[in-house]
């Protein structure tokens, strides 16, 4: 009863007061800090979205849009310009299938071993290992694939590649996206709850069937969100299919033949002479907002599945 009394009396003298003062202070301020930074990251999407439709609407209202959808030439800094954005989709597309078909699997396998089969030393040394390629520019990637990986094809195996093509600059993309799929798939894997392992082994299973049979279509949602987080890298990368792929806009399906990407287009009218204003200048951001629209499909589709399919343990 006296040490009651005695903390009474203190809280009624107010000794803890300012103390509690200071620690309000200091939740309202890092409170206020946290909403600030997220209002800002939402607040600077938005700018881009609306500098991206006010310049797109104004380069619609010279060029169909119709005819920017359907045409099959792209020739925007030619005398008589023609739209087609389909020649630098096509040519997106080229490169990006290209790349998830050689980041998908080896990612994939790699967050397969890494989760099941790697001992906890390994796992430590080999995942940062990986990662490691992400760090690398993505110029350096770029020439690499023209100075390395495109003679090396012409020498052993494909005479009649070009020096600029969609197979060099695919392949050498997709080895940069395999961390960003291996990463998020091994995070998805190991999260897959022990029970569910240990009960594949008490029935018989053997290891290499409990990963592919039950840990993998556990993490189904966790490997899909990664493969599309890595086709959207694929698809919004530069500098690899600017330097590698070429600038020669035409519609084609072969890869040993250069094209150009929606990416490269930009940097290309970017880096050159064209006046701030011009019909040209306009078509970057028509594209862009045609890259946004692509990246915004796909991350929706992906939400969807992920929702869809998600597995609660």
């Amino acid at each position: 009863m006296a040490v009651n009394s005695e903390q009474s009396a203190q809280s009624k003298d107010g000794l803890w007061r300012p103390e509690s003062r200071m620690r309000h202070f200091r939740e309202w301020a890092i409170k206020i800090l946290l909403a600030a930074c997220a209002y800002i990251s939402v607040s600077t999407t938005f700018g881009i979205v609306f500098v991206l439709l006010f310049e797109t609407i104004n380069f619609f209202r010279e060029v169909s849009i119709v005819d920017f959808l359907t045409a099959t030439t792209w020739s925007a800094a030619f005398a008589n310009p023609q739209f087609g954005i389909m020649v630098l989709i096509c040519g997106t597309l080229l490169t990006t299938v290209i790349a998830i078909a050689v980041a998908l699997p080896v990612g994939l396998l790699a967050a397969i071993y890494l989760s099941e089969y790697a001992s906890a030393r390994w796992r430590r040394r080999l995942k940062p290992a990986l990662e490691v390629l992400a760090g690398v520019p993505t110029i350096v990637y770029g020439y690499f694939a023209l100075t390395f990986v495109t003679p090396l094809l012409r020498d052993t195996i494909l005479p009649s590649l070009t020096i600029f093509n969609a197979l060099s600059a695919g392949l050498v993309m997709g080895v940069m996206i395999i961390p960003t799929i291996a990463s998020v798939s091994e995070d998805a894997i190991y999260a897959v709850p022990r029970s569910l392992r240990e009960g594949g082994y008490a029935l018989g299973a053997t290891k290499r069937e409990v990963a592919t049979k039950i840990v993998v279509p556990a993490a189904l949602s966790g490997i899909v969100a990664a493969t599309v987080l890595g086709i959207s890298r694929a698809i919004g990368e530069t500098m690899i299919v600017a330097v590698a792929a070429g600038n020669q806009a035409h519609l084609t399906a072969n890869p040993l033949e250069s094209v150009q990407t929606m990416t490269a287009f930009i940097v290309q009218v970017a880096s050159g002479d064209t006046p701030t204003g011009s019909l040209t200048y306009n078509t970057i951001f028509a594209v862009g907002s045609t890259l946004f629209v692509m990246t915004l499909i796909l991350n929706i589709i992906s939400y969807l599945f992920v929702r869809r399919f998600r597995e609660a343990y």
